[in-house]
């Protein structure tokens, strides 16, 4: 669904404001100011219609224990205001803009003060207050440009609109914009595959899932998963779990939350990694783009303690080298899956080629695919197009799991989509991202995945196709006389000529050895106990199509014809 004309120009006149902050801020820094304003100016015009009903109410119940219970009934909201100023009663006196703009956000419900603390605005105000705009920026927000009522602006409507102001700021912010803004196509496409299967549960009446993201960022991924279940089912209820580590993006998700109505208080911040706020749970659908590339060195001594619990604790099949931690939140979302006799979940996670492949037989990431893919979770693994996220051009793929394979035409098998061609060009680059994926492409990935057939871009394998034994293969240590030396009966091996084979799990070890070592190294033997299985996905393997090379007249001919511009400096080194 793109943004329609009224909800795009709508956020333009709000960023339109930030020219009020010129020579003040810079332009990379106006979203500081315009999205915490833009959520608390929303608020604002939310609980207009109520404000003298709390304010009554709120006399009457200052002094009790329970009066947020009290209070929120009287806004008819999850937050409310005790303050008696809103942004139009501020106008009033702009002698003491400052003091009462304070006095107003301090009569907020804990829930929106979290908020406001979390966006680290308490500076800025003291920022624009001394440089003297606090208050024509105040004035700008309460103008009917920014009129953000309910009557006016529906929840959903507001949800785009602030997703827009955050695109706005992720372009003004370009180096970092991919830490906090997944591309919407990439979440759709996402969000597509999650609920393909699931369409006959979710028709139902009453129907009632959860989905969680480890590292939720601004809540793009969730509102996404939200706004194509109530497509489908409008009835159907889709509550929102995340865990976000930065400050800035984790008001703006719990913000957007409170704004659309949902339940902000399933927002938890905090590092995942070390730091887990959901505990024990589990939810329907976990979906994510966790950092890669990214180290987890500080976590590390809370991971290894966890690490040591086993499978009582989330990172049970292993951990990965301390450089990069993104196969830690893939453990974890697969740790949060519900039991298959209680409905099972489905993971959609983003990766860059490295868990395809990183590690030796043995190694922490090789175990981790090794119990993903021996425990048949893998459903498919789609290569996306290079260059559409803002921060990173590199290769990205979504991973698919699911605990719900078993009796299906998934059971035991893996598919791979090469989705990489599957793009436009954009007219304009933002940072990195100089592709899109068109609406075309996103169903055609959806039922590429959905019909699970083989084609040129698809690809399917068994879980075993992906295994394989790294054997130890010795040579015999030699004495001067060229004799093999033995101690207590055993032939020793010579370290210097000692070498490794992977053989594939569906060949046998022993006819592999007679085929590919004896007839080179009729001495040689494996020294079973080393024998380890490791597993990787090579994903561009499944895919590659031998090209043969140009025939040399072809390339002498293109070579003369760039030397042409050479002065004909080239043709002297043929003619020879």
């Amino acid at each position: 669904m793109s943004l329609s004309s009224n909800i795009n120009e709508k956020a333009a006149l709000i960023w339109a404001i930030a020219d009020k902050l010129t020579g003040v801020y810079k332009p990379h820094e106006y979203g500081e100011v315009i999205l915490p304003l833009t959520v608390i100016r929303r608020f604002d015009c939310i609980l207009a219609d109520t404000k003298d009903a709390v304010l009554k109410k709120y006399d009457e119940v200052k002094a009790l224990e329970m009066k947020d219970v009290f209070l929120r009934k009287a806004s008819g909201h999850a937050f409310y205001n005790t303050s008696k100023y809103t942004f139009e009663r501020l106008l009033d006196d702009p002698d003491h803009i400052e003091a009462n703009f304070r006095a107003y956000l301090e009569g907020f419900s804990e829930n929106v003060r979290d908020i406001i603390e979390k966006f680290k605005f308490d500076g800025h105000i003291t920022t624009m207050a001394n440089k003297g705009i606090l208050y024509i920026v105040i004035k700008e927000f309460t103008s009917p440009k920014a009129n953000l009522h309910p009557d006016m602006i529906s929840n959903l409507e507001m949800g785009y609109i602030f997703e827009e102001i955050i695109r706005r700021f992720s372009e003004a912010h370009n180096e970092d914009a991919g830490q906090h803004y997944t591309p919407r196509e990439v979440i759709r496409l996402m969000v597509n595959i999650l609920f393909s299967d699931d369409n006959d549960i979710l028709s139902g009446n009453d129907v009632v899932k959860t989905i969680y993201d480890p590292a939720c960022g601004t809540g793009g991924m969730l509102s996404v998963a939200e706004e194509y279940l109530h497509k489908l089912n409008a009835k159907a209820e889709l509550m929102s779990f995340g865990q976000e580590i930065n400050d800035q993006t984790f008001a703006i998700c719990k913000a957007d939350m409170l704004i659309k109505g949902n339940d902000a208080d399933f927002i938890k911040d905090g590092n995942t990694l070390s730091d887990d706020q959901f505990e024990g749970q589990t939810f329907d659908y976990i979906l994510s783009n966790p950092p890669f590339g990214r180290e987890w060195k500080n976590e590390k001594p809370k991971v290894e303690a966890e690490a040591k619990k086993g499978f009582a604790g989330r990172f049970g099949p292993g951990l990965p080298a301390a450089s990069d931690g993104q196969m830690l939140f893939l453990l974890t979302a697969i740790s949060k899956m519900k039991e298959p006799s209680k409905g099972g979940s489905r993971i959609a996670i983003i990766h860059n080629g490295s868990p395809l492949f990183t590690g030796d037989a043995g190694s922490g990431p090789s175990e981790i695919r090794r119990y993903i893919l021996e425990n048949d979770l893998l459903e498919a693994i789609i290569a996306l197009p290079n260059d559409i996220f803002y921060n990173t051009g590199i290769a990205t793929y979504i991973w698919v799991l699911s605990n719900k394979k078993a009796g299906t035409k998934r059971e035991g098998k893996v598919q791979l989509i090469n989705a990489n061609a599957l793009f436009e060009k954009r007219r304009k680059a933002l940072g990195n991202k100089r592709n899109d994926i068109p609406e075309s492409a996103i169903d055609e990935i959806t039922t590429l995945y959905g019909d699970f057939q083989e084609s040129e871009i698809s690809k399917i394998l068994d879980n075993s196709d992906f295994g394989y034994t790294k054997i130890t293969v010795e040579r015999p240590l030699v004495d001067e006389s060229g004799k093999p030396v033995v101690k207590k009966g055993k032939k020793q091996p010579d370290t210097a000529l000692r070498d490794t084979e992977n053989v594939p799990l569906k060949e046998d070890i022993d006819e592999y050895f007679k085929r590919k070592v004896l007839p080179f190294a009729p001495d040689a033997w494996i020294d079973e106990k080393k024998s380890k299985v490791g597993y990787e996905i090579p994903f561009t393997r499944y895919f590659y199509r031998y090209e043969p090379p140009k025939p040399s007249q072809e390339i002498m001919a293109e070579i003369l014809e760039i030397e042409k511009e050479l002065d004909g400096s080239l043709k002297e080194i043929f003619d020879e």
